[in-house]
């Protein structure tokens, strides 16, 4: 004869089993998902914009790369502050200074450091795009392209972005 205490008792269990199930995937990503969020808000302090309502793209190149930063929502102001950022972008790593990547992702960004001893042999050209703008990188110095390559790689994962927005 089945005891309807124990019926209730193992639906209890299942419930409870099931739950745990379901949070663990949550759980493991939450730190993940945490530092995510943490590094687009350093992004927003650096950028100006919202990072959720804009999109990067990453993409190497032969001669380097290219940097696209847009926004996906109708907002001249914003896009006025990625070309400021942009342009702040091309002066600063003109300059051998990469201290905003380092900031936004808080930790050492790979080719960095290529990049900054070499920046005399790497040339930083900002453009305006619709809804935003882009970075050309180029250089002629294999070692050079090399670092760009892993800095933009490093971004297209950091950011979950890919070549293009």
């Amino acid at each position: 004869m089945c005891d309807p205490t124990n019926i209730g008792k193992s639906a209890a269990s299942g419930a409870f089993v099931a739950m745990l199930l379901l949070a663990t995937p949550a759980l493991a990503q939450q730190p993940a998902d945490t530092g995510y969020r943490a590094m687009q808000l350093r992004g927003q302090q650096t950028m100006g914009v919202d990072q959720t309502t804009s999109s990067h793209g990453f993409e190497s190149l032969p001669d380097g790369g290219r940097i696209v930063l847009v926004r996906n929502v109708d907002d001249s102001a914003g896009v006025a502050r990625i070309r400021a950022h942009l342009r702040d972008m091309q002066r600063a790593f003109g300059a051998g200074d990469f201290s905003m990547p380092m900031f936004i992702h808080m930790k050492t960004v790979p080719g960095v450091s290529v990049m900054a001893t070499r920046h005399t042999l790497i040339t930083y050209t900002e453009s305006d795009l619709p809804n935003g703008g882009a970075l050309r990188i180029t250089t002629a110095d294999s070692v050079a392209l090399t670092a760009i390559h892993q800095f933009l790689a490093f971004q297209r994962t950091e950011h979950h972005a890919g070549a293009v927005p």
